[in-house]
Formats: C-alpha cells, structure tokens, sequence
C-alpha cells in the first residue's frame, strides 16, 4: 500500500481526529493521495448529528466506492458508532469502525495487509473493544494484535489554524442532541498531554490553537451534568488555560463552545491575565425562553446566560460574544421566538449561527408533541440571520479607525482578527502576504462580510 485519501465530516472534535488518522497513516508509511490517483485506503470520518450530517457522509461513502472501487473504504466517526440503521448496506470493501477506541488498531491491521476477506467480518464488529460491565468506558482487547492509539499530533497539516481536542464525551443527553449516543464516554487528556502536543504545533508554525472538546466546560471532570460536580462549578480548563498560554511561539489561544456555566471568575481572570487568550467566547444559547430552554433539557437559564455575558464585558474590552440558536424547536410559540430575538438585542452578538430545528431520530425531542411548521421555522430564521447581519456590522462598526492583528489565511490577502471577524486586506500597494503570519492592519471600512483593513 502506498497512498490514502481521507474525507472528514462535522465539527472540530471531528477534524482534530481526521487530523491524527492522518497522521497515522503517514506514520505507516503512506503518502495523502492527490486528486489524480487512485488511494489504496478511503478514509471516511463520518459526523451524524443531524439527518443531513448523516447524509452527507453516505454520499462521501458512496463517491469514495465509485472512485475508489479496489480500495479499502473505512468509515469511522460517529455514525457507525450510534447504530440507528442510516448506513443501510454496506459493499464487500467497506470496513465499519463502530467503538472509536479500534480506530487506530484497525487502520494499523489494514495497512499491514492483515484485514483480508477472510476477516473482514471480524474488523466490522466491535471485536477489539470489550466494554467494561459497571460503566460506559472501554478499555482495549488485550488479545489484538496491533493494539495501537491515534497519535498526538505535531501538526495541522493544511490549516492555519490548529485544533486541539482536550476532552470528549457528553452525558447530558439534550433532548435534541444524539452526541451522547455517539460519544457517551466522558474523559479528558491529561494536561502534560494537551501542553507537549500544544508546544509541538506551535513549533509546526500554528500561531493559532483553537481548544476544543465535545463539553470543553467539563474538561477534567467524569460527567458533564453540573450538579456532580463540587461547587457545580470547575476551574480546570482556566489552570490548563495558564498553562498553555505560557507556550513559546504560541501567539494566539481561542476556545471553541462553552455554555454559560463554564464562564466563571477563575476562567476570566485567565482572559485578563494573558492577552494571547482572544477576547472572544462562544456561548451555546439555542433559545432565549426559560420555557424552551427546559424542554431542551439545557443546564442554564436565561439569568444565567446574561449574567455570563455581564461578567465577560466587565472584564474585558469589547468581548466578542457569538452563540447558537435553534429556531422552531417543538412548541415553541411566537413569544418565545420574540424572547429570543429580545435577547440577542440585548446581548448584541458578533455573530449567531442559527440553525432551524429539525428532527433527530434517536432522541427524545423527535417524539414531542408541538411540531413547528417549516414554513414558520423558515421565517422565524430569517428574522434571525436578518438581526445576525445588524447586530455583527454594529459590532464591527466599533473598531473601525483602529489598529488590529490579523492571522493571515490561505490567499494572502484575508485574516482572522482577535475577534474573530475577517478582515480583508487592501490590495493596492500591498504585497501578498504570508500564510500564517500575523500582520497589523488599520481598519477602514465596514462591509457585510467583515472589514476592509490597510496593512
């Protein structure tokens, strides 16, 4: 075997592993495939948290045997391992990884030409995992052969910026959210892990290490629900934060979702204490209802949020605040649809991503009772992205006239600023400039996609 080729779905968890199975098989001794040549092995990480995540992975499944019909097509991630009948039938070629923990052991076996027809059986079941009987965690099978572990990375390889997954798992079980069928096993990397693997993609040339996790607020606890916590608080992640933002070359740390709960006095001392923790937090609102939030089975309600978004704009300087929001989940009525536009007023977000509720089988909120009709729903998420685009032009409006550093993007004339917004460089007068470089830029112009910057 000489070449592969990989295909990752789905959020940034999902891209850190696309990253180490990379990484992996370039251990094993195979080139990435170009576009021209035909792969030995198909990688295909799958995401499944919507029907049309899953979807979208089927068809990746189905391109890749059109494509690549010798090949061996293995499909991991998280819609093997949830097992609600999406995968329908599978070609003779294929190789379902369903327990993530064989991911690495399987690919090793395949490589070294061990997954033949003769047991290609074997490889499709969850043979190489045993779970343990008092809980959900899974230890390896003692007896394969190849017991390996995807690899810390040592780098991002074709991003600017890099992913740094820290924790995995949720046992939350939101009504609306089939991740805990996927990934119900709760644990965190040890933080001499997180700050070698830190320190090696800073020395790739990663100026940028997005921290991220399934339930990044849980980072070394065994459960997400806060009420098992001590204090129903945690101030892990903000030690792990300290720590990392001492890393040499490390210029710029960001943190991917956390809930309001996480954003406590300890983690915003950490934003004050280091300025290359970028002023910009990403809080999971998805209903600015009490009413709807309960149903969700959310762990906060809206004092709760507003009180966080309270604390961080006292502490820091114009915080980008950027959030989710469902719209038209089951019995959501008009007013509390207004409660949450009411709400994103009163925030004044940098940006929302809104996404309209749909049905995920496998969860509880896919039998409730109150279907919203999708003629509402779509109405009711243009009124939102309408606000979405006033309230993130209003935001940058703020900046203009100022200096900023921007993380300069594929292309060489766009970046990412502290705050997240993209700024694009002027042309005129101005060279190309580099990849991954941090260059200071003097804002001049408020457009609808970001902001026009002169170097």
């Amino acid at each position: 075997m000489k070449a592969f080729a990989i295909t990752t779905l789905g959020c940034k968890v999902n891209q850190y592993e696309g990253q180490q199975i990379r990484q992996l098989l370039e251990q094993l001794g195979l080139n990435q495939a170009e576009t021209a040549k035909r792969p030995d092995v198909v990688v295909i990480n799958t995401c499944c948290v919507t029907h049309s995540a899953s979807a979208k992975s089927r068809q990746c499944l189905r391109r890749a045997q059109k494509l690549s019909p010798d090949a061996f097509i293995v499909v991991c991630g998280c819609l093997p391992s949830v097992e609600i009948g999406e995968l329908g039938h599978l070609g003779k070629n294929i190789r379902l990884i369903r327990e993530r923990a064989a991911t690495a052991a399987v690919l090793t076996q395949i490589v070294n030409g061990e997954a033949g027809e003769s047991n290609s059986r074997k490889l499709q079941t969850d043979q190489h995992v045993n779970r343990a009987k008092n809980g959900p965690k899974v230890r390896p099978n003692n007896n394969l052969r190849n017991p390996a572990k995807l690899p810390q990375l040592t780098s991002f390889k074709g991003h600017t910026r890099a992913f740094l997954k820290v924790q995995d798992g949720c046992d939350g079980y939101c009504s609306y959210c089939i991740i805990p069928k996927a990934r119900p096993n709760v644990h965190s990397k040890a933080a001499g892990a997180v700050l070698q693997e830190a320190e090696a993609l800073a020395e790739a040339g990663h100026k940028e290490i997005v921290v991220t996790g399934v339930f990044l607020g849980a980072y070394g606890q065994e459960s997400v629900r806060r009420k098992t916590w001590a204090n129903q608080q945690n101030d892990k992640l903000a030690d792990l934060l300290d720590k990392m933002a001492r890393i040499p070359g490390l210029a710029r740390i960001r943190l991917s979702s956390l809930e309001p709960g996480d954003v406590t006095e300890r983690l915003v001392d950490s934003f004050c204490r280091h300025r290359n923790i970028m002023p910009h937090l990403h809080l999971s609102l998805q209903s600015g209802s009490d009413a709807v939030l309960k149903r969700m089975g959310r762990q906060y309600s809206v004092c709760k949020f507003l009180r966080a978004v309270e604390l961080v704009k006292s502490r820091l300087d114009r915080p980008a605040i950027t959030a989710d929001v469902i719209v038209g989940f089951p019995g959501e009525t008009e007013g509390e649809f207004e409660a949450t536009v009411g709400l994103a007023r009163a925030v004044g977000f940098a940006k929302m991503h809104v996404f309209g509720f749909s049905a995920r089988r496998g969860t509880a909120a896919a039998e409730m009772q109150g279907v919203v009709d999708n003629r509402v729903i779509k109405r009711r998420s243009k009124v939102l992205r309408d606000l979405d685009a006033e309230l993130g032009r209003r935001f940058r409006e703020g900046f203009i006239g100022e200096e900023c550093e921007i993380l300069v993007e594929n292309g060489g004339f766009k970046g990412r600023s502290e705050r997240y917004f993209m700024v694009f460089v002027r042309k005129t007068g101005a060279k190309k400039l580099r990849q991954g470089e941090l260059v200071q830029v003097r804002l001049v112009e408020n457009r609808e996609d970001g902001v026009i910057g002169k170097v």
